[in-house]
């Protein structure tokens, strides 16, 4: 008999306590993915997730109590700068002119515009269009 999964009149998987004791230990060790071990091996990653969760109950190492931060002593102290040499600003790229095409059309007027267009040339365009409709 596999002694990964027990199989029986219950149509659930029920796995090994070797199994699960083995998932549990490798997903506890240093940079384990709880998720990858679950898919290596063919089941789900809340199943282990549980599983991680039952043991470390039993073991007295509640999830979150081994969860809470460390908390250290810290001391602040003013900005110390050491001496710079004056810094040369880099060349800035030219800068480039806006290209494209606004095109409206209003009842029977179309207006297309192309290129920069600043805001006033704008609104004054389209009042005279809007009065024109």
């Amino acid at each position: 008999m596999d002694k990964r999964v027990i199989n029986g009149k219950d149509t659930r998987r029920k796995h090994s306590e070797a199994l699960k004791r083995d998932l549990v230990e490798r997903s506890l060790q240093a940079g384990a993915s709880v998720s990858a071990l679950a898919q290596e091996h063919g089941i789900n990653a809340n199943l282990l997730f549980n599983w991680r969760r039952l043991h470390l109950r039993a073991q007295g190492l509640d999830g979150a109590t081994t969860a809470l931060p460390t908390l250290l002593p810290v001391t602040v102290q003013p900005e110390m700068r050491a001496p710079t040499a004056p810094r040369q600003q880099a060349p800035s790229a030219p800068a480039r002119t806006p290209t494209g095409t606004i095109e409206i059309e209003i009842g029977n007027a179309r207006v297309r515009l192309r290129g920069a267009v600043d805001e006033a040339s704008m609104r004054g365009v389209l009042r005279v269009l809007s009065e024109l409709a």
